[in-house]
């Protein structure tokens, strides 16, 4: 399959997780969704699974056309970058979403990011 029609595949199911498939999630990331309609204690850091949640969800879908390109052979190199894809997805979500100290622009350049090391380092070098 042609490399840079994977990376197309990667930015467009970027789009369709980030703006499309979040849902109650783009609400529950928030601690001030929290505060709003939970305030116990007890949830206090339940915003932490939303951002997982929703990170693992992205991630799965911007690597999937990976996936599909490596036959579902899963390197070790695959997994390493699909788990640093989710703390970096939840960290930078967390700096909008919760600190306020990006913006959206920032976050969504960040994300393309995170796409063009993902793609560069497992579908153009041989790892």
């Amino acid at each position: 399959m042609n490399k840079e029609f994977v990376v197309l595949w990667m930015i467009f199911f970027h789009v369709v997780d980030d703006y499309c498939l979040q849902g109650w999630l783009a609400s529950a990331k928030q601690k001030q969704w929290w505060k709003d309609n939970a305030p116990q204690l007890l949830y206090k850091h339940d915003y932490i699974a939303a951002l997982l949640a929703h990170s693992f969800s992205w991630t799965f879908m911007v690597m999937l056309p990976v996936a599909v390109t490596m036959s579902f052979h899963i390197s070790g190199v695959f997994m390493a970058f699909f788990f640093l894809n989710i703390c970096v997805h939840a960290l930078i979500d967390d700096m909008k979403a919760n600190k306020k100290i990006i913006n959206l622009c920032q976050d969504q350049l960040v994300h393309i990011a995170q796409i063009a090391l993902t793609a560069m380092f497992l579908l153009y070098m041989k790892v």
